[in-house]
């Protein structure tokens, strides 16, 4: 058990990590004080769940959410395609094959999510300049594969956390997130 607990503690320190890591070309000063009064907005609300890493964004900004998303996604095919009917019927061999298809949704809309992303950061600008000093597609193609490769990431951290530590990974991640972030929304 102490094994188990101390493999989840492991890798969610390296998710907390991850979330401090800002995306390369992106100038963290100008991000700070362009989101400084996002505590009730929608972003601060999808900041809280990703522990603070879309407002740095940092290589984690998508957080787990595009996983959820490819998740519910499929469940929603299943309802309706009866290709997907067949594979929830199969047991677990459907099983392997829906968490597989799963897998691809989220890097699929991660990728896309990425770029909308490097387009967002790019447009950023306060009275200290730009937030990306070099915009264009060298920075969204950067910004995709680094934000992309991060959501991956954080999928096998939460797929690790399920298989060798305590309780479903998924669910920690976003608690984490949320635990991280409790003190500056109860501040603000």
């Amino acid at each position: 058990l102490r094994r188990r607990i101390l493999i989840a503690i492991g890798l969610l320190i390296v998710y907390r990590i991850g979330g401090q890591i800002t995306v390369p070309g992106v100038s963290l000063p100008i991000l700070t004080s362009f989101f400084a009064n996002t505590g009730g907005t929608l972003f601060g609300l999808y900041d809280m769940f990703v522990g603070g890493a879309f407002t740095r964004a940092t290589i984690f900004a998508l957080g787990i959410m595009p996983y959820i998303s490819a998740s519910i996604i499929l469940q929603l095919l299943g309802a309706v395609i009866p290709y997907f009917q067949k594979l929830q019927r199969e047991g677990e061999e459907g099983r392997k094959k829906i968490n597989q298809y799963t897998r691809y949704g989220t890097v699929f809309l991660a990728a896309a999510q990425s770029l909308g992303v490097s387009y967002f950061l790019e447009n950023i600008s306060t009275q200290a300049g730009p937030a990306v000093a070099e915009p264009g597609w060298a920075f969204r193609l950067a910004t995709m594969i680094t934000i992309t490769t991060g959501t991956v990431l954080i999928m096998w951290l939460g797929e690790q956390i399920t298989e060798y530590g305590i309780g479903n990974g998924i669910s920690l991640i976003i608690f984490i997130g949320i635990v991280a972030e409790l003190p500056y929304a109860i501040k603000s």
